[in-house]
């Protein structure tokens, strides 16, 4: 019989990260080849630093390859401190629905705890909704939402089994616990 006490190496921590803002001011450059702006150059780091200061230490981070996702995930990576090895892109991740995501997310190596995604909306905010039950209407650019999951594996994640740790983005002065 399976205790009801779930251990530290049976949980699972998601952070569905949507990529900072990106530029428009370019009219010739296709949607997948958009850079940071300057409020998005400015942003991302900042939400780098808070999920530094909640002392989250990503295993791995997953981008969508689009400039806009890989730029904001390189500033992560740069305030968690985390090496270049532990960032992967995967062109799945431009423009997959939340269900796409989720058996990308069932992909991952057992030995992945803590999993930064850094993708793009409406999927960050569908993805976060269905995985933790919630009502979420946007997620603003660079806006985080953090799930833990009570599982042994990625392969078991499903709709509804995550627990909110918290809600944060840049215009936000208190994230949501």
């Amino acid at each position: 019989m399976k205790s009801k006490n779930t251990s530290l190496s049976e949980c699972k921590q998601l952070f569905i990260c949507r990529h900072a803002k990106s530029s428009w001011s370019d009219a010739s450059l296709r949607d997948f080849e958009r850079p940071l702006n300057k409020r998005g150059e400015r942003d991302a780091p900042e939400m780098g630093r808070r999920l530094a200061q909640r002392g989250i230490r990503p295993d791995l981070i997953m981008a969508s390859p689009a400039v806009r996702a890989l730029q904001t995930a390189h500033h992560y990576a740069s305030q968690l401190a985390c090496s270049p090895d532990r960032l992967l892109t995967n062109p799945l991740q431009y423009a997959a629905t939340a269900r796409q995501l989720i058996t990308l997310l069932q992909e991952t190596a057992p030995e992945v705890h803590t999993l930064l995604l850094v993708g793009h909306n409406p999927e960050s905010t569908e993805l976060a909704n269905v995985l933790g039950g919630l009502n979420i209407d946007n997620i603003p650019t660079s806006g985080i939402v953090g799930l833990s999951f009570a599982l042994p594996s990625w392969q078991e994640l499903a709709p509804g089994t995550g627990k909110l740790l918290f809600y944060d983005y840049p215009k936000l002065q208190a994230p949501l616990t």
